[in-house]
C-alpha cells in the first residue's frame, strides 16, 4: 500500500524522509520518491523498486531542502515505472497521493482542454494540474489546494508542497489515514504514526474529510466544510517494529477503517481503471475452457468464496462447487478435467485448506490461491497467487482481509466472464466502474458509525440474534452472525431469508433481534415479505439497506441507511455494517475484541 511522509524541518530532510519511508515498507510498494523545496525551487528523486534504489540516486544527486514530501507507491493507475512514481511535480507544485481519484478522467479532459499536458498514466497527476490551474488563476497555495479538494471525488490522502514556500505543507484525508506529527520547530505528516516515531511521539490523527495547513509553527486543521476545527493531540506508542493502533481503541476498529484504502490497492492490482478493464494475472489455463471452478476455504474466507460462487455463476456463467475445506476432501469429490481450484486464506497456512489444495493438485486441477501472505505455504504450493493487499491484519476476527478477498474474486469473475463471452466490453466497463466506487462508498458508511454504537447498547442484551439475506447477501448474513459470535459471544445464526419459514421462524419473538441484509435489488421485495413475517411475530428488525424505511412495510427497530450503488458491489459494501454491529456490541460487553477466547488468527491444525 502507498505510504506518505512529509517534513518541515530545521535541517535538510531527505535522509529523514527515506528513514520514515523505510518504516512504511511493511505496507508494500513498487517505487519510491521524495521532493523538497530548495532555494525556492522544487526538486525530486524517484526510483523503481526498493528504497535502496532511491538511496543510490540521492547519494549521487543529494537534495538539501528543509521542506519535503516522500512516498512509497503501490501502483493503482499506471505501470510501476519511474515515470509514474510519486511525487508528481511541476515547477510550482509537488504532490504525493494514496487512494483513488474516481473522477480523474473528467477532470483530465477539462484540464487538457485548457492546455494542460499530461506526462503520466496516473490519476494523481490530475491533482497536480488541478492545483496548478487554480494557482494560474492567481489564487494563493492554500486557497488553490482548497478549491482543488472540493473538485475531487473518491477515497484519497494527499500531501502537497509548493515552490517558493519552504514553510508550508498541505495534507488532506478523504478515507485513507493521515496523521500530523508535532515537533519543536518542526512538523510532520505521515500515513501512520509508525513513520513518524523517530521524530515525535505527539500525533494528531486527521478525521475523515479533514485537510490541514502545516507550518513549522503548528497545524491549522479544517473539516470538509472548510470550518476551522481542533483535533486532539495524543501521545503515540508507535514503534518502527510494531504495527500501531493509531487513535483506535482496538486493532479491529483500525482494520475496519482501513478498508477503503486496502480495497483500493487490491482492486488496483487487478484493474486498469482508466480503460475500464480487468487486467488479471496469467493463470496458466485458458479461461474460456475452464469446465468448473472449485472453491474451498474455512470460516470467513469460506463466506468470501460463497459470494464468489454467486458472482462467477451469474457473470461468468460457469458452474462453481464450493465447500468448507475441512469437509471437502473427505467427500472424495470427483474433479473435472480443465478445472480451476481456488483456495482462500488470510494467513495462507490454514491446515484444512492446505489439505484440500493438495487433494485438488493431485487431481490435476489448476491451483490458484487468494492469500494475504505471499510467502505462505498455500501460496508456495499454488500454481498462481492472487494476492490480497490488505497488509497485516492483527485482529483475530477478519475484516479487511475478507473484503479484499471479495475484491479479488469480483475481478476474477469479470475476467472469466470476459474470456467466456458472458461479459461484453460495455458491461465490463460498467462493473469496473462500480468496483472503483467501493472505497468512496465505504468511507460514507464509516461516517455513520455513531448509529452502530447506539444500536449496540440495545443489541448486547440479546441472547440470540438472527441474520437474514438473499442471493449474495446470504453469505454476508452468515458472516455477520459469525462476527457477532466470535467477538461478543452472543449466539447468532445466519440464514437465507427464504428459509425462515422452514424452521428458524419458530425462534422469533419480541426478544429476538433480526438483522436483515437487503440491498434494493431484484430480490428486495421477496426479502420484504420475510421481514413482514418476522414483524408479525414481534421480532425486532434491524434493516441494512439503501431502500428508504417506508419500503419495509413494517415496523423497524433500526434502519441503517446504505448508499445507493451497483448491485454487483453490494457484498463489499454490506460487509462493513455487519462488522460494525459486531464490533460495537463486543465493546459494550467488554470482551477482548482483538483476541477473543478460544480463537487463533491462523489455524494450523486440522
Amino acid at each position: 500500500m502507498c505510504g506518505i511522509v512529509g517534513i518541515l524541518g530545521a535541517k535538510p530532510v531527505a535522509g529523514d524522509l527515506v528513514d520514515a519511508l523505510r518504516r512504511l515498507e511493511y505496507r508494500g510498494y513498487d517505487s519510491a520518491g521524495i521532493a523538497t523545496v530548495e532555494n525556492g525551487h522544487l526538486d525530486r528523486r524517484r526510483a523503481e523498486g526498493k528504497l535502496k534504489n532511491l538511496e543510490l540516486r540521492l547519494s549521487n544527486h543529494p537534495l538539501q531542502g528543509r521542506a519535503g514530501i516522500g512516498h512509497t507507491r503501490w501502483a493503482t493507475h499506471g505501470r510501476p515505472v519511474e515515470r509514474n512514481a510519486h511525487p508528481h511535480m511541476n515547477g510550482r507544485v509537488a504532490v504525493v497521493h494514496n487512494g483513488i481519484i474516481e473522477n480523474f478522467q473528467e477532470l483530465k479532459g477539462e484540464l487538457a482542454a485548457k492546455g494542460h499536458e499530461f506526462q503520466t498514466e496516473t490519476d494523481t497527476e490530475t491533482v497536480l494540474h488541478l492545483v496548478t490551474d487554480y494557482l494560474d488563476q492567481g489564487l494563493p497555495p492554500v486557497e488553490a489546494a482548497r478549491m482543488a479538494l472540493e473538485r475531487l471525488s473518491g477515497a484519497f490522502a494527499l500531501g502537497l508542497i509548493f515552490a517558493g514556500h519552504d514553510n508550508l505543507m498541505i495534507g488532506a484525508r478523504q478515507g485513507p489515514p493521515l496523521a500530523v506529527g508535532h515537533g519543536e520547530g518542526e512538523m510532520y505528516l505521515g500515513s501512520d504514526a509508525i513513520a513518524l516515531a523517530p521524530f515525535t511521539d505527539m500525533v494528531t490523527y486527521l478525521e475523515d474529510g479533514d485537510w490541514v495547513v502545516l507550518t513549522r509553527e503548528g497545524a491549522e486543521i479544517h473539516d470538509m466544510t472548510g470550518r476551522r476545527v481542533e483535533r486532539p493531540m495524543v501521545k503515540s506508542i508507535a514503534s518502527a517494529l510494531l504495527v500501531d493502533k493509531g487513535n483506535y481503541r482496538h486493532f479491529m476498529a483500525k482494520e475496519i477503517h482501513e478498508q477503503p484504502e486496502v480495497i483500493g490497492h487490491t482492486l488496483a492490482n487487478y484493474l486498469d481503471m482508466a480503460a475500464g478493464k480487468v487486467v488479471f494475472p496469467e493463470l496458466g489455463a485458458d479461461l474460456a475452457k475452464i469446465s468448473r471452478v472449485t472453491i474451498s476455504a474455512c470460516g470467513t474466507a469460506h463466506y468470501a468464496g460463497l459470494v464468489g460462487k454467486y458472482w462467477l455463476e451469474r457473470y461468468a456463467r460457469i458452474p462453481v462447487e464450493i465447500d468448507i475445506a475441512s469437509e471437502f476432501r473427505y467427500r472424495e469429490s470427483p474433479l473435472p478435467e480443465d478445472g480451476l481450484a481456488i483456495f482462500v486464506s488470510q494467513s495462507g497456512e490454514t491446515a484444512d485448506t492446505l489439505a484440500s489444495l493438495r487433494y485438488c493438485k493431485a487431481g490435476g486441477q489448476r491451483i490458484a490461491s487468494v492469500v494475504n501472505v505471499r510467502s505462505s505455504t498455500i501460496a508456495r504450493e499454488s500454481h498462481v497467487i492472487l494476492p490480497t493487499l490488505a497488509g497485516p491484519e492483527i485482529g483475530v476476527a477478519s475484516t479487511k482481509a475478507f473484503t479484499c478477498q471479495l475484491s479479488v474474486l469480483a475481478c476474477l469473475a469479470i475476467a472469466i466472464g470476459r474470456a467466456r463471452g458472458a461479459v461484453g466490453a460495455d458491461q465490463e466497463k460498467e462493473l469496473v466502474r462500480a468496483l472503483t466506487e467501493v472505497p468512496r462508498h465505504l468511507t460514507t458508511i464509516l461516517r455513520s458509525e455513531s448509529l452502530y454504537e447506539s444500536l449496540a447498547v440495545s443489541l448486547h442484551k440479546a441472547k440470540d440474534v438472527l441474520y437474514l439475506g438473499r442471493g449474495p447477501s446470504y453469505p454476508i448474513a452468515l458472516e455477520g452472525a459469525l462476527k457477532l459470535k466470535e467477538i461478543s459471544y452472543i449466539h447468532a445464526e445466519g440464514y437465507a431469508a427464504g428459509e425462515l419459514k422452514h424452521g428458524p421462524i419458530a425462534l422469533i419473538d419480541e426478544n429476538v433481534p433480526v438483522v436483515v441484509v437487503a440491498p434494493e435489488n431484484d430480490l428486495f421485495e421477496k426479502t420484504v415479505s420475510n421481514m413482514q413475517e418476522v414483524a408479525a411475530r414481534g421480532g425486532q428488525i434491524i434493516l441494512i439497506s439503501d431502500a428508504t424505511p417506508d419500503k419495509a412495510g413494517c415496523k423497524l427497530q433500526t434502519h441503517l441507511q446504505m448508499p445507493h450503488a451497483h448491485p454487483f458491489i453490494s457484498p463489499l459494501l454490506y460487509a462493513v455494517p455487519v462488522q460494525l454491529i459486531a464490533y460495537h456490541t463486543a465493546v459494550v460487553m467488554g470482551t477482548d475484541v482483538d483476541q477473543p477466547r478460544n480463537l487463533a488468527k491462523s489455524v494450523t491444525v486440522e
